[in-house]
Formats: C-alpha cells, sequence, structure tokens
C-alpha cells in the first residue's frame, strides 16, 4: 500500500483538499465570486439607471423638439397671416393712393378746361369787340358815331365777361 503509487495520490489528494479546506480558500473564492456577482449587479442596476435616464432625455428632448417645431409653426402662420394684412394695407394705401391721384388729375384738368374756356371766352370777346367797332366804324362816322362806339364796347364786354 506504501508503494502504490495511487495510495500516495490519494493521500496528497486528500491533503491537498485539506490545505485548501484549512488555509479556507473555498471561503475566500466564495467571498471573491459574491464580491464580483454584487459588483456586477452594482454594474447593471446603474446601467438600468442610466438607461432610463436616457429614455427620459430622450422622451424630453422629442417633446421639445415637438414644441420648438410647433412653436415654429405658430410664427410662420403668425408671419403669413402678418404679411397678408400687410399686404392688405398697401393695397388699400395703393388704391387711396391712386385714388387720390385721379382727382388730383381730374382736378388739373378741370382746371385746364376752366382756364381754356375762359381763354376761348376771352378771344371772343376780343373778337366779337373787335368786329363791332368795325362793323360800327364803318356805319357811324364823325364824333358821335365815335362816343356811341366806345359805349357799346363797354355793353358788349360787361354782358361777355
Amino acid at each position: 500500500m506504501f508503494h502504490d503509487p495511487t495510495f500516495w495520490v490519494l493521500v496528497a489528494f486528500v491533503l491537498f483538499f485539506a490545505l485548501i479546506f484549512y488555509l479556507k480558500v473555498p471561503g475566500k473564492v466564495m467571498g471573491q465570486l459574491d464580491e464580483r456577482a454584487a459588483k456586477i449587479k452594482r454594474d447593471l442596476d446603474e446601467a438600468e439607471k442610466l438607461h432610463q435616464e436616457a429614455q427620459q432625455l430622450f422622451a424630453e428632448y422629442q417633446r421639445k423638439q415637438r414644441n420648438a417645431l410647433r412653436e415654429a409653426e405658430e410664427i410662420v402662420a403668425a408671419a403669413e397671416a402678418e404679411a397678408k394684412t400687410l399686404l392688405r394695407e398697401a393695397e388699400a394705401d395703393l388704391k387711396v393712393s391712386l385714388e387720390r391721384r385721379r382727382k388730383q388729375a381730374e382736378d388739373k384738368i378741370a382746371q385746364a378746361e376752366k382756364q381754356a374756356l375762359q381763354e376761348v371766352r376771352a378771344t371772343a370777346v376780343e373778337v366779337a369787340i373787335a368786329a363791332a367797332a368795325q362793323v360800327l366804324g364803318q356805319a357811324l362816322q364823325g364824333p358821335a358815331a365815335a362816343a356811341q362806339i366806345d359805349r357799346a364796347i363797354g355793353e358788349v364786354k360787361a354782358k361777355l365777361h
């Protein structure tokens, strides 16, 4: 038995396990494994917490993006409404301005017509006076005729003006 190598292997194997249990290696290994498992659990918990925070931040940023898009749409709508209002006001101002210019042009035309009419009347009066003077000058001769012609010319001027 003492010469049998399997016996000595058995003794060495038993001594090896005795030494391992004497030095409390299984407890230390279990302690290290428990520590590692606890560290892995903490890391997983922290990763889960970070994942949840990331999801919350993502949801918040999506909400902010939707709000920003809604605000941008509102700003665009307000700008379009303001542009339409400004366009209507500009059209109204243009109509008023054109109407005012048309009125001014009509007034100038009426004034020019009035002035032309006065000039035509004045010319007609002068022509009538000249014609009357010529007719009366030929019909009447002498100093009494000159006085009567002057009086007739004065009457024609008064009636035609």
